[in-house]
């Protein structure tokens, strides 16, 4: 969650909001890692998750990231969940829960609907003091 933490505070520099993500491999190993871009890219799909996944199976030439865990500071949206759903990640360990727009716990809840291809093993609340912080100062830094 150190690196997630580390995209989040590197997005919020870059004037995006501040949230970040890591693909970890079955060994272990950091295969990608991104920041949100959204405003840079001009694109709404640019969260810190879709760039991580698609690097990772970039990475892994494989649509599939089966066994990959994903950290992000913030809980997904629907839009992300249903991302990880689609690449069969593992496990997802993520900071902060998010009422307004999360679609894990909060909102659409992805993994609970039938629909869902895929339910990976969630874990919250991993950091979620310090990706709280950042959230809290970005936002009230502009208003």
């Amino acid at each position: 969650m150190d690196q997630a933490l580390e995209e989040a505070r590197a997005a919020g520099v870059r004037g995006e909001v501040p949230v970040g993500a890591v693909v970890v491999s079955p060994r272990g190993q950091i295969v990608a890692r991104a920041g949100n871009r959204t405003r840079e890219m001009s694109d709404p799909t640019a969260h810190a998750e879709v760039l991580a996944i698609r690097a990772a199976c970039a990475d892994a030439g494989s649509e599939r990231l089966v066994g990959h865990d994903l950290y992000v500071t913030l809980e997904p949206c629907a839009m992300c969940a249903a991302a990880i759903a689609a690449a069969r990640i593992g496990r997802v360990y993520y900071g902060a829960s998010d009422p307004k727009s999360g679609g894990v716990a909060h909102g659409a809840r992805v993994f609970s609907h039938s629909q869902a291809h895929h339910v990976p093993e969630v874990y919250d609340g991993i950091g979620a003091a310090e990706a709280e912080a950042l959230l809290k100062d970005f936002f009230a830094s502009r208003r």
